[in-house]
């Protein structure tokens, strides 16, 4: 999916399916849908048959959705489509270029396949900061587990061990490893010897990071969810679940095939690769041999020094032709710190994860259709949810935090589970301005860990990896009223609680701070026999 951020309100017709499988080699793959949008869009109609194709909700991984939240395809903000039903999302690519995704966000439906990349282009008037590429490949990597989600869900429900199921596979653009002269389905890009090329690679897989490389070429690193980087090149890269970035190949090697690769990482299982085939155009010769090395899998020190290199371009235009480092955190005032520590535990004998001692109960009725209706009355209460202590007992919770309009805020997440873990807020990108592990002493945050923090160049993001038994802070600004999802990334902690929604409430009804609900508004829960959108009401602040 292509956008050229200079479009106004792109509208995308979706539908529920069933997502379609075959067997090719004991693997499932599924099948995803694409829709490429240029310039000069005419709104899609419901009768036509350019369509993106969704399964019950949809969020755009990464688009901030600006002041309007109702489109944002999460539980909180949308009703599900109902099955042989469709809705018209209708949202704008403003202020925001770069590498995304899409895929189902509920009921653990990501777990079946549906999705797919998103492409937002530079606007004509500012320049990408790197010569013009030869041509732009996008590559989705991510595990698979072969076997019926809805099992794996049920199973996940009631048997702790279910949580430490090792994936089957990982796929690459849905497609399984290549193997032999002989595999039938793998994912090849065809380059010419000389050429540069932009791969744009995102994690949709929903378990494990992954090591991103291809044999006997560098990468170099230009862009990562929306933020052009200080360009740095490697021989491989770690790319997290829910993560995105855009690397820059040179076919600078002889005519021949060359394996790519995404290997786990803290992963014990052997023989788990994606593998691809990077095949240039006068190739007679296979790829053949050992698959080519990545850095330890274990070796968290290898992992986090890359991350701290990974730092934003301050002088580069991005969406707009201005520097991004005119915006930046070098001197900034905190208005609210939230320290989110994450664990597994059980809540009334059922196996969970718990953010403070809360798991997040999702409710039939979408919040932010209780909050234009009721101010959320019989839905959620605001601010029970404790934003810098631990609970002392576990416990169910709809949690809805208030964060302070146009205010700036340190979100810490503390990890204190064995596994990698990623973090992302809806809405927003933000500044990633400090990393922990206990592997180096540093495993738990504390207010002195602040004078570590990198907050002259800090890369800006929306998905962040927390290290196991380590922490990650960033800083935001809300200037994005709305109702926004911040959760975990990896499939099964988000489905098992791992997340909570920040309101950012702004009491000026004027539609240029925050958009009305749309007209094709669906209602559940308790407003489920509403047909049509009440006027617009002034929200009472809770």
């Amino acid at each position: 999916m292509a956008f050229s951020s200079n479009l106004n309100w792109i509208p995308l017709w979706s539908a529920l399916l069933t997502v379609f499988v075959t067997r090719v080699n004991g693997i499932d793959i599924y099948l995803d849908w694409n829709v490429s949008v240029t310039d000069g869009l005419i709104p899609l109609l419901e009768d036509e048959q350019a369509c993106l194709y969704h399964l019950s909700l949809q969020p755009m991984n990464g688009i901030q959705q600006r002041r309007n939240s109702w489109q944002d395809g999460v539980s909180g903000t949308n009703c599900p489509i109902k099955p042989i039903k469709n809705w018209t999302y209708v949202f704008q690519m403003k202020d925001q270029i770069g590498t995304f995704f899409y895929f189902p966000s509920i009921n653990f439906l990501k777990a079946s396949g549906g999705y797919g990349p998103i492409r937002v282009n530079n606007r004509d008037n500012v320049p990408v900061p790197f010569p013009q590429p030869e041509a732009e490949f996008d590559l989705l990597i991510g595990d698979w587990y072969a076997g019926d989600y809805k099992h794996f869900r049920k199973m996940l429900e009631t048997e702790e061990s279910a949580y430490d199921v090792t994936p089957d596979a990982i796929l690459m653009n849905g497609m399984g490893p290549f193997i032999d002269s002989d595999s039938l389905w793998y994912e090849t890009f065809t380059v010419e010897k000389g050429k540069t090329y932009r791969f744009r690679i995102s994690n949709s897989g929903g378990t494990l990071s992954l090591n991103f490389r291809i044999q006997s070429h560098t990468m170099l690193l230009v862009e990562a969810e929306g933020s052009y980087t200080n360009q740095i090149t490697l021989n491989s890269l770690d790319v997290h679940v829910g993560q995105s970035y855009s690397v820059l190949v040179t076919a600078d090697q002889n005519d021949a095939d060359f394996y790519i690769i995404a290997s786990p990482k803290l992963l014990y299982a052997t023989g788990i690769a994606g593998v691809g085939i990077l095949h240039y155009s006068n190739s007679t010769t296979l790829a053949g041999g050992a698959h080519p090395s990545g850095p330890d899998a274990f070796d968290l020190g290898f992992s986090m020094n890359q991350a701290k290199s990974i730092r934003w371009n301050l002088t580069t235009g991005a969406a707009r032709p201005n520097p991004q480092g005119s915006f930046n955190v070098s001197n900034i005032a905190l208005s609210q710190t939230f320290i989110l520590q994450s664990s597994r535990a059980e809540v009334n004998g059922q196996p969970r994860l718990v953010v403070n001692n809360v798991s997040y109960f999702t409710p039939d009725t979408s919040l932010k259709l209780a909050d234009h209706l009721t101010n959320g009355t019989g839905v959620y209460e605001l601010d029970e949810f404790p934003v810098q202590s631990v609970n002392v007992d576990t416990s169910y919770g709809t949690s809805v935090v208030s964060g302070n309009y146009r205010g700036w805020i340190e979100l810490v997440f503390q990890n204190n589970m064995d596994d990698m873990d990623s973090w992302h807020l809806d809405g927003y990108s933000f500044f990633v301005v400090g990393y922990g592990t206990l592997r180096f002493g540093n495993g738990h945050w504390t207010p002195d860990v602040r004078n570590t923090y990198n907050t002259i160049d800090p890369v800006v993001r929306s998905t962040t990896q927390v290290y196991p038994h380590g922490w990650t802070a960033v800083y935001a600004f809300l200037d994005n009223p709305g109702m926004w999802n911040l959760r975990s990334q990896t499939l099964k902690n988000w489905y098992l609680g791992l997340q909570l929604y920040i309101r950012v409430y702004d009491p000026d009804p004027n539609p240029a701070k925050e958009r009305p609900p749309p007209e094709n508004l669906l209602f559940c829960g308790l407003f489920e026999s509403q047909s049509l959108a009440p006027a617009r009401h002034r929200h009472l602040n809770h």
